[in-house]
């Protein structure tokens, strides 16, 4: 099975999807996501194929998304904010065949292999 995840290598939560991931034989593409940042449209998408708003897919802990507005933003200002901040995107997200999850915890990523 082919994965992509949006990974960041200095989570905890990020790395154990990873480790999962590869313990179950997945073909794995690691996208550092700090360093190359998924697009509007991709992260529409992202979180469309997951089932979930822009809104919740935002990361609070680490970021000044409060100070922001952003919990209250509409989704369209949260996907601007993501697309001009990558810091802002929780992680890690996992897209396969099956479908796309934000893995936290990491075990959630059982959903889609």
């Amino acid at each position: 099975m082919k994965a992509t995840i949006w990974h960041n290598p200095g989570c905890g939560t990020s790395r154990k999807t990873l480790a999962l991931l590869e313990e179950r034989g997945a073909e794995v593409e690691i996208i550092e996501y700090l360093r190359h940042p998924p697009g509007r449209a991709k992260l529409a998408q992202l979180y469309r194929d997951a089932g979930m708003t822009p809104n919740e897919g935002l990361r609070l802990r680490g970021t000044d998304a409060e100070e922001r507005g952003l919990p209250g933003a509409t989704a369209d200002e949260v996907l601007d904010a993501m697309a001009a901040d990558p810091r802002l995107i929780e992680r890690p997200l996992v897209e396969t065949g099956k479908g796309v999850r934000l893995c936290r915890p990491q075990e959630r990523v059982e959903e889609i292999l």
